[in-house]
């Protein structure tokens, strides 16, 4: 006989209630040092396209998530590449990407190059920053301060 599951409500921790709207420590402090600073900013609302959608012409077998089977996906249509950047400027074309850990399987470095390359051509003066810690977020900052007073963003 089965035991009757416990049923407890689900806490939601202390620190996701000190982050607010941010996926991470790193972005909360991005974010809180962009204010302090003065720098207007839009938090995850930009999305770039980095390669359209298509139609796959070919004979084209798909395996299903259980894993045994393949299903046939023959002229399906293959969804877009797309990326959203942390912050993006309001008033400058200045763009920060917040990354802690990232796992080995983790897509993200191929889909930053195709996020860089988009880049090439379409917004010739953005400044683009990578920061994985909290002093790199400073010297974003710092490097973003600096262009906007040369005028170069």
């Amino acid at each position: 006989m089965k035991r009757p599951r416990k049923t407890t409500k689900r806490r939601t921790s202390a620190r996701k209630k000190q982050l607010g709207r941010y996926a991470s420590s790193i972005e909360k402090y991005c974010a809180d040092q962009l204010k302090e600073y003065g720098l207007a900013f839009d938090y995850e609302e930009h999305t770039f396209e980095l390669m359209d959608r298509f139609r796959f012409p070919n004979k084209y077998f798909k395996m299903t998530s259980k894993g045994k089977d393949m299903t046939d996906r023959t002229g399906s249509v293959v969804l877009p590449i797309t990326y959203t950047p942390d912050f993006v400027g309001r008033d400058h074309d200045w763009i920060i990407e917040t990354k802690g850990y990232l796992p080995s399987h983790h897509d993200f470095p191929m889909r930053w190059k195709l996020f860089l390359r988009h880049l090439v051509g379409k917004k010739a003066n953005t400044i683009v920053f990578l920061a994985k810690n909290s002093s790199q977020v400073d010297r974003a900052i710092q490097e973003i301060l600096r262009s906007i007073k040369d005028g170069t963003i």
